[in-house]
């Protein structure tokens, strides 16, 4: 299985910085290290266009990204400290689901160690997201011609405002549209919640045996009715019981069955499938706990959606 990673990925942030910045090499070295993936599968994007970021993002965000004049108000809301590696490191997350996009319709399955960023609006940042890599990346394929519809499975605990918000007019889009899916917690953030095709809104505590039972019920409706060519899986781990920012209370069995049950149904379909990141905060922290033990912790429920996918498609290195 292919997947794209950069050691850019990561960045430094403040110390005690809620964002656990260290759980995407975390994850590469661990799927490495299980066989889950071979080190010759792994390609490192380059930095996204300019251009093709322009396809979702307003040009006086980009250039407020690019020369550093973001408001205070907006570095706030986006959550992140700026910094010229940080808008690197974006740009190369963005590519990456792109690439990674594309080799799934080359190979079947395939992935971004990185990517879901779907907070991020057009003309600002949004909950740690800067740029909206599956927005922009969705756009690139279909100006090319490689797709015209795709379907957006987001099971991050979180609604996809920003990803919603882009694909909301997408009947008009000439080459074909976007069927957003969003499964989250009805009351946790964002507080707006711009409707995608398909929301479901769960309530807090919800735990495996209802998530899994509205998701076995979803998943053949929203594929018979999206008709895709590619479908993108968001696969927050914020769903899992003590995550910092859910509310939700799937164990680890609870998720790997969802993933399971998402790459068979997908497999199943004849469908091309994506796999990203999305959100996920590990368990709360201990008194004393080191930030860089709870981005571990996290990357280890990352790979369950990789570890499901390897066993469903046979990829395994």
């Amino acid at each position: 299985m292919r997947v794209s990673y950069h050691p850019g990925y990561v960045v430094p942030l403040p110390p005690r910085h809620a964002f656990p910045m260290a759980k995407f090499s975390a994850l590469h070295d661990l799927l490495i290290a299980e066989g889950v993936i071979r080190a010759e599968d792994v390609v490192a994007p380059r930095e996204a266009d300019w251009g093709d970021l322009l396809l979702v993002h307003t040009t006086r965000y980009l250039d407020a990204l690019a020369t550093g004049t973001l408001s205070r108000k907006e570095e706030r809301r986006m959550g992140l400290p700026w910094s010229e590696a940080l808008v690197m490191r974006s740009r190369r997350a963005v590519q990456g689901t792109i690439n990674a996009m594309s080799m799934a319709l080359l190979d079947g399955v395939a992935g971004n160690l990185a990517g879901g960023t779907h907070h991020a609006m057009p003309d600002h940042g949004e909950g740690f997201c800067v740029l909206n890599d599956v927005a922009v990346a969705l756009r690139v394929l279909q100006r090319s011609g490689w797709i015209r519809r795709a379907l957006v499975l987001d099971l991050d605990v979180h609604q996809g405002n920003g990803t919603a918000h882009v694909f909301g007019g997408d009947r008009a889009w000439p080459a074909g549209g976007v069927y957003t899916v969003s499964v989250h917690g009805a009351n946790n953030f964002p507080f707006r919640k711009p409707p995608s095709t398909r929301d479901v809104g769960l309530p807090d505590g919800t735990g495996d045996g209802e998530y899994l039972d509205v998701l076995a019920t979803l998943l053949p409706e929203v594929l018979a009715d999206a008709t895709p060519d590619l479908v993108v899986y968001l696969g927050g781990v914020d769903v899992v019981a003590d995550d910092r920012f859910g509310r939700l209370t799937l164990t680890r069995d609870g998720l790997a069955a969802r993933d399971r049950l998402v790459c068979e149904t997908v497999r199943d379909a004849g469908v091309p499938l994506c796999l990203l990141l999305s959100g996920g905060y590990a368990a709360r922290r201990e008194p004393g706990q080191a930030p860089e033990t709870m981005a571990h912790r996290t990357a280890d429920l990352h790979a369950t959606m990789y570890r499901q996918a390897a066993a469903v498609y046979g990829t395994g290195g």
